[in-house]
């Protein structure tokens, strides 16, 4: 089970480089392929990039920027039943977004199609290669157990001369799909069941979307990626701890062409997870197949085309990245970490606004009807360049229905009967009655204000407990708030056994359609947009926002649990 990391853990040495970072370091040093540094990232273009892609690629390009050397982007685009180019133009926009570029180190593994094949070819000449006719359930039975090593493959020692005939009539599509496969000859005995004879290529009969008809023969991962790393020049092949034990054979291709002046090395890390969160691509698929969330863009998604709908910034993500740092163990990481990140991001560059989500009306008994003044509010404290907007006010004015109580208890700060609050930038008002419809439900509540204390006049000084955000109703726009909470109700889902999706929090998602924004705001909004919504937490405009319709959502609330999290661990 994934350790769950209760503290930022000290990943770093004293020169501030990782241990990835460092085993670089030391290659360069000691002159390794010329001193040169080559990294890559290879998505395979079969769905959207997610939070957990971002760590690996900021480790891909992030290594090549501080020790100048490059970075490829390489789609591994050797599966056309499940590839599109939808995918591929997102991993790139996903990419960009976080601020990294391939410039003109874009490949893909289809690339070298020809060289693959020419080496497949090279090797059953060789003897290390043979057509297997078997079904791919009776090979895994054949494989044996981590304990007992496996049987020869009844096809395993057929004439070179009958594997290439057979393998050059797999590529003109002669056999069906999963009728035969070509297997490298290494040793049924291994200890590393992936020596066990791996399957090198198989049939697929599905046109790629770059090459068309020309292959009906595609290579297995463990025999492409590798020698995908050779053909580029790249030095360090950075990749999740789950490829541990595929190393040794990811050796063994490449010494098929690599000598000591060259040769890529793998190096592993932990993958990213967290708590509430599923990152299985398969799951993500399915939850977007069957309607679950609202395509891969859902702000409960852990995509990044999720986590940026949310409001999540490049900065946010980076940061939280660098917190919780590269390690040789897996383990299952807060979000309330990763929600602190984003926090602490948006509380310096977000612009302060006013926003009601469940509005009541309050009166002000003593204010002249029809009178409306202009009060002055900070955009942002953190950053007082920043500057102020302005915010009319006028007698009747919205306010959250959960600050007001007619019973409160003893600490409650807010709105009640007979006690004061100050309206944010405005005056002291005082809670005089309500008035309720048929049923009892508040409909309005009434108050008076002091003239004096306005902000900006000596009564300002005048000292109360509480302080309301409002908006003036005359001049109020409605809103749509769309306020997210994690999609997944326990914190590991992805470790149950059973259906993962009885697992989905029903409160992931609730829409207020009723919201009141004061005016300046609604004159701005722009997809995309972050704000802090004074007293309620950071919210981003969405991209379904019209003229007619404004709608938000939440990035994440102003309570920072994190904080509690770390001083309890």
């Amino acid at each position: 089970m994934d350790k769950v990391i209760n503290k930022e853990e000290e990943t770093v040495n004293e020169s501030g480089l990782n241990f990835v970072e460092q085993e670089i370091a030391a290659d360069l040093a000691a002159g390794k392929n010329g001193g040169r540094l080559n990294t890559r990232f290879p998505p395979e273009p079969n769905g959207y990039l997610h939070i957990g892609h971002a760590k690996a690629f900021i480790m891909d390009f992030g290594a090549a920027e501080k020790f100048g050397g490059t970075c490829n982007l390489r789609f591994d685009d050797t599966n056309p039943q499940k590839e599109d180019m939808e995918y591929v133009n997102a991993i790139k926009e996903d990419i960009h977004w976080l601020g990294y570029d391939w410039g003109d180190r874009l490949y893909y593994a289809s690339d070298y199609f020809p060289k693959l094949y020419e080496l497949a070819v090279r090797l059953i000449k060789e003897g290390k290669a043979y057509v297997d006719e078997q079904t791919s359930e009776e090979i895994a039975r054949q494989k044996g157990t981590p304990t007992q090593p496996g049987t020869p493959s009844p096809y395993r020692d057929r004439p070179v001369e009958e594997n290439l005939d057979l393998f050059e009539r797999m590529n003109k599509g002669e056999f069906d799909e999963g009728s035969m496969v070509l297997r490298a000859k290494i040793d049924m005995a291994s200890d590393n069941m992936h020596f066990r004879d791996p399957i090198m290529y198989r049939i697929i009969k599905t046109p790629h979307w770059r090459t068309g008809d020309t292959w009906k023969v595609y290579p297995m991962y463990d025999f492409a990626h590798g020698q995908s790393d050779y053909f580029e020049g790249v030095t360090h092949s950075i990749c999740t701890l789950e490829f541990v034990p595929h190393r040794p054979l990811y050796e063994h291709f490449v010494k098929e062409l690599a000598d000591e002046s060259y040769c890529p090395r793998q190096i592993e890390f932990n993958r990213l997870n967290l708590t509430y969160t599923v990152m299985s691509k398969r799951k993500l698929l399915q939850l977007v197949k069957e309607g679950l969330v609202n395509g891969w863009d859902d702000p409960r998604m852990p995509t990044l085309k999720g986590l940026r709908r949310r409001g999540y910034t490049p900065s946010s993500i980076k940061d939280f990245v660098n917190r919780i740092g590269y390690t040789r163990y897996e383990a299952l990481n807060h979000i309330e970490l990763l929600e602190h990140s984003v926090r602490e991001d948006l509380n310096k560059t977000a612009t302060r606004v006013s926003v009601i989500q469940n509005p009541v009306k309050l009166v002000l008994e003593n204010y002249p009807e029809g009178q409306t003044e202009t009060m002055v509010m900070d955009n942002n404290p953190e950053n007082p360049a920043e500057g102020t907007h302005e915010m009319p006010f006028s007698r009747e004015l919205w306010i959250e229905r959960d600050d007001f109580m007619e019973n409160p208890p003893k600490k409650f700060f807010r709105l009640s009967p007979d006690k004061e609050v100050r309206l944010k930038g405005a005056y002291i008002i005082k809670c005089t009655g309500v008035v309720k419809d048929e049923d009892g439900n508040i409909t309005e509540i009434r108050a008076t204000y002091d003239p004096d204390t306005r902000s900006g006049l000596p009564g300002a000084d005048r000292k109360v407990k509480g302080t309301l955000h409002w908006v003036s109703v005359p001049t109020a726009v409605d809103a749509e708030i769309r306020d997210y909470d994690s999609l997944f109700s326990v914190e590991n889902p992805g470790a149950f056994d059973g259906d993962f999706r009885e697992l989905i929090n029903p409160d992931s998602l609730k829409v207020r359609d009723n919201a009141k924004i004061e005016p300046w705001l609604a004159e701005r909004v722009k997809a995309g947009d972050n704000y802090q919504f004074q007293r309620l937490g950071y919210y981003v405009v969405d991209p379904d926002t019209t003229a007619d319709h404004i709608v938000f959502n939440k990035t994440v609330g102003l309570k920072d649990t994190w904080a509690k999290i770390a001083q309890k661990n």
